[in-house]
């Protein structure tokens, strides 16, 4: 039976409801920069871009109306809300490594019980290269990573320990998936949170390390 799971809006709507005013905010490529549409500029939420970009708006609907010189760090066509800046990458880099960042947003291939990251090559892939995301993960205060609970083939991403390429050793504060809430804490993971129809076995059964149910869970 297939589980019900949250939508890749749902998940976003999740993590951006996790933000808070005044934050500097790193986004990822790829699902991470789903978040921003979700996050009103009142809110005061600045979002960083490692290739230099201080005060990120959401990607762009229509491409072809975008600046060619105003793209992600995945060389997406975004927005800039207003007060944002251009910095040099090194300046950029500057935030991340002095402490800055009151959090990231990551996507990743892995995750460990004790919040090791893998998200930047695939076991046997030629191509990967790391970019900033050691720095960024390491120098975030939290991070934050946005994924499937599974790979394509349904083996599972939380696991005991990693089995690709690490990023950064023990750096995740909270996993957001397609059917959980997962909090990386001293004792384990804390699974908070379910789409309705869920069970914490259902759960427990596609994940690779013990979960902990949140007294929040009933």
């Amino acid at each position: 039976m297939a589980l019900n799971r949250y939508s890749k809006k749902e998940m976003a709507c999740r993590v951006a409801n996790e933000l808070q005013e005044g934050w500097v905010v790193n986004v990822g490529i790829g699902m991470p920069l789903t978040v921003l549409p979700f996050v009103s500029v009142e809110r005061g939420v600045i979002f960083h871009s490692e290739n230099g970009i201080i005060g990120m708006g959401p990607e762009l609907e229509d491409p072809s109306k975008g600046d060619t010189d105003l793209l992600s760090a995945g060389k997406r066509p975004v927005s800039l809300i207003p007060g944002g800046s251009f910095v040099h990458h090194a300046d950029s880099f500057l935030i991340a490594r002095g402490g800055k960042l009151d959090a990231a947003i990551l996507g990743a291939y892995q995750v460990a019980s004790n919040g090791d990251l893998a998200n930047w090559k695939l076991p046997g892939a030629k191509l990967g290269s790391i970019g900033g995301a050691m720095d960024i993960a390491v120098g975030a205060r939290r991070v934050f990573v946005v994924m499937s609970h599974t790979a394509n083939d349904g083996t599972p991403k939380i696991l005991e320990t990693l089995s690709y390429p690490v990023t950064a050793r023990g750096c995740v504060t909270k996993i957001f998936t397609d059917i959980a809430v997962i909090s990386v804490t001293d004792d384990g993971l804390v699974l908070e949170e379910m789409p309705q129809g869920v069970t914490i076995a259902d759960v427990q059964n596609v994940t690779a390390a013990p979960l902990i149910a949140s007294p929040s869970l009933g």
